[in-house]
């Protein structure tokens, strides 16, 4: 099962993004003020380690959330979108004037058996 999927904008920024860094990871750790935002780095630039959780590929990035922010989201189905405005991270889609956001589903019955 996808867990993680993206708005044909946010494929857009990525692309635009990847053509400038090069390679992409995403992470969500679900601290405070914007730390639950998904956040855009060059692959490689944050260090993951056994407190993360991937949950899978997103246009070609990989997407992490830090596992104690799993537990609450591990029954839903993601959607990585973009909005106007800017983020207080240090993501990399910040100085376009836009930021990454997460727009979430419940897992159908289907799916979350899928993981069981």
């Amino acid at each position: 099962m996808q867990r993680i999927d993206a708005t044909d904008a946010a494929r857009k920024v990525i692309d635009d993004l990847s053509e400038k860094y090069g390679p992409l990871m995403f992470h969500q750790s679900g601290g405070c003020c914007d730390g639950s935002a998904p956040m855009c780095f060059e692959e490689g630039e944050l260090m993951i380690d056994n407190n993360d959780v991937k949950l899978g590929s997103v246009h070609g990035c990989d997407f992490f959330m830090a596992k104690d922010q799993f537990e609450y989201w591990k029954h839903t189905h993601l959607t990585l979108d973009v909005t106007k405005g800017r983020g207080a991270s240090f993501s990399l889609e910040i100085p376009l004037g836009i930021r990454f956001v997460i727009k979430s589903r419940l897992l159908t019955e289907a799916e979350y058996g899928e993981e069981n």
